[in-house]
C-alpha cells in the first residue's frame, strides 16, 4: 500500500494554488573533449560562432538531444508501475532507481552519501546526485547546478491534487518531462568540444511536491563530495513537456545581472540555439526548487512551459506531452549551463530581485517618463535597466520615424549597433548619435534576436 504524505510536510504554493487549473556514451573519464572556440563566449556576444571542428562538435552535442529519447524517459517514468512517484513510497524509490540506472553508464561521479548516487533524507526520500568535475583548477570548486524534481503526488489527495482522487497521477509533464530533459543534457555535456571549467552538478530532487524538501535538504546538508565547493548558479527544469507555440516561461532571470543577455545568447546561438520565444516572469514564488536556491542567495532560473488543465490530475499523462518541445528547452539549458560553467566570472546574486515583481517589470518596460523628450534623430525613447545594463529597453517609437519604419517596437531591447555589443544606455546614445545616415541594430524581441536597418532617408 502507498504511504501517506507526512503530516509534518508543508505543501508548496504550486500544490496549494487551486486557481490554476539510454544512449551508449563514454563517461567523463573516457570521453575525448576536443579544444575549440566555444559557441557562447564569456562576453555573451550574440553573433559569435565557433570555427572548425569545434562547431561541429557543439552542434552534435545539441543534436544528441532528441524527441525519441525524451519520450522514452517520460513514458517510462509516467508508467502506472511507478504509482505516481510520490516521495517516500515504493514508486518514488523505483523512480530514483530508474534514474540511477540511466545515468550510471555515463560515468559521472556519484555525488550522494558515502560514494553513492543517493542523498537520503526524511522518511525514505532520496535525491539523486551526479558531478562532472571542472577542468580549471581555480574554478573547479565553483559549481553550476542543473536540476529537476522526479517525484509527483502518487494517487492524489485533497492536499496535492485537483482530483479525482485515488487514481494514479503519473505526472508525465510534472515532472517526468524535466527529468527526461536533464538526462538528455547529461548525455549531451559529454559531447561538448571541451570540458567545462567549473564543476556541474546534475540533481534529481525528491520531495518537491511536499514542500521543496529535497532541494532544501541539499542546501542545508552537503554531501562530502561537495564539501568546500561553492554553488554559483542554478537551472531548474520543471514541467517542460507542454511547449505551445514555441513559447517558454523563464523565472528568476533577475537574480543576477546579465542573465537575460546570457540566455538570449544561448537561445540564438548558431548551431545549437533553440530559437524559442521567451516570456520573462519576474515573480519569485515558493512553487518549485529554484525558490530554495534563490532564498539561499544563489542566482537561479527556472524553465517552464506553463500550467494546463491536467496539472495535478490523473490526466497528466504521456498523450498530452509535446515530445518535440522537450529537446528545445533542454538545448537552451545546455547552452546556458555551458556558458556559465566556462565564463571568467560567475554570476553574482542580485538581492533586488527579491523585491521585484511583474508590477515592477511593467513600471520599467511600459511606463513613459512624464517629461518626455523630443523624439530625437531616430525616434527612439529608451530606458536603462539596472539588471541588464547592456540591454536598454525601448519604451516608445515615434510614429513615422526611421525606427518605426525599420520595424523597431516598444518592448524591444537593444543589443548591438553595427555589430558592436552595447555596454550601457550611454554607449547606445553615443553610437546612435555618431552613426551615419544608415545604422544596423540588433534587438532582443522576446528572446529572439532581430536585425534591423535604420535609415534616415526612409522617413
Amino acid at each position: 500500500p502507498m504511504s501517506a504524505i507526512l503530516d509534518t510536510e508543508t505543501p508548496s504554493r504550486k500544490e496549494a494554488d487551486r486557481s490554476m487549473v539510454q544512449k551508449p556514451i563514454a563517461g567523463p573519464q573516457n570521453a575525448t573533449f576536443r579544444l575549440g572556440t566555444c559557441l557562447l563566449a564569456a562576453s555573451c556576444g550574440i553573433l559569435l560562432a565557433p570555427i572548425g571542428h569545434a562547431a561541429e562538435l557543439l552542434s552534435a552535442a545539441s543534436a544528441s538531444i532528441t524527441p525519441a529519447d525524451a519520450a522514452r524517459h517520460v513514458q517510462a517514468l509516467a508508467d502506472d508501475a511507478f504509482e505516481g512517484r510520490e516521495g517516500g513510497t515504493r514508486g518514488g524509490r523505483a523512480a530514483a532507481a530508474y534514474i540511477v540506472d540511466q545515468i550510471a553508464p555515463l560515468g559521472f561521479e556519484p555525488a550522494g552519501d558515502n560514494g553513492s548516487s543517493y542523498q537520503l533524507f526524511g522518511a525514505g526520500l532520496r535525491n539523486v546526485l551526479a558531478l562532472l568535475p571542472g577542468s580549471d583548477p581555480e574554478l573547479a570548486n565553483e559549481v553550476v547546478v542543473i536540476g529537476a524534481h522526479y517525484d509527483h503526488v502518487g494517487y492524489g489527495t485533497t492536499r496535492n491534487s485537483f482530483g479525482p482522487f485515488g487514481f494514479v497521477h503519473n505526472g508525465a509533464d510534472d515532472n517526468a518531462s524535466g527529468v527526461a530533459g536533464l538526462i538528455e543534457v547529461m548525455e549531451a555535456v559529454l559531447r561538448l568540444p571541451e570540458p567545462p571549467r567549473r564543476s556541474i552538478l546534475f540533481a534529481f530532487w525528491d520531495g518537491e511536491e511536499q514542500g521543496l524538501l529535497g532541494s532544501r535538504h541539499f542546501l542545508r546538508v552537503r554531501p562530502q563530495l561537495l564539501a568546500g565547493k561553492r554553488l554559483v548558479f542554478g537551472v531548474n527544469l520543471d514541467m517542460i513537456g507542454r511547449l505551445r507555440d514555441r513559447r517558454l516561461t523563464v523565472y528568476g532571470i533577475r537574480t543576477a545581472s546579465g542573465l537575460r543577455a546570457r540566455l538570449v545568447a544561448a537561445n540564438n546561438a548558431a548551431g545549437n540555439g533553440s530559437g524559442l520565444e521567451l516570456a520573462f516572469d519576474w515573480e519569485i514564488s515558493e512553487d518549485s526548487d529554484h525558490y530554495a536556491f534563490i532564498a539561499a542567495g544563489i542566482p537561479t532560473i527556472m524553465l517552464h512551459t506553463g500550467l494546463h488543465d491536467q496539472y495535478h490530475r490523473p490526466s497528466d499523462d504521456v498523450e498530452h506531452v509535446n515530445f518535440d518541445g522537450i529537446p528545445a528547452v533542454s538545448r537552451l539549458a545546455l547552452g546556458l549551463v555551458q556558458d556559465v560553467a566556462n565564463g571568467d566570472h560567475a554570476p553574482i546574486f542580485r538581492l533586488a530581485s527579491r523585491t521585484e515583481s511583474n508590477v515592477t517589470r511593467r513600471q520599467l518596460e511600459e511606463s513613459r517618463p512624464a517629461n518626455r523628450p523630443a523624439r530625437g534623430r531616430w525616434g527612439i525613447l529608451s530606458r536603462s535597466d539596472a539588471a541588464e545594463p547592456s540591454m536598454p529597453v525601448i519604451l516608445d517609437v515615434a510614429r513615422g520615424s526611421p525606427a518605426e519604419m525599420a520595424g523597431l517596437r516598444a518592448g524591444d531591447r537593444l543589443l548591438a549597433i553595427e555589430g558592436n555589443r552595447l555596454e550601457d544606455q550611454n554607449d547606445m546614445i553615443g553610437r546612435l548619435t555618431t552613426s551615419g545616415s544608415q545604422c544596423q541594430v540588433e534587438v532582443d524581441r522576446r528572446g529572439l534576436v532581430v536585425v534591423l536597418q535604420l535609415d534616415e532617408e526612409t522617413e
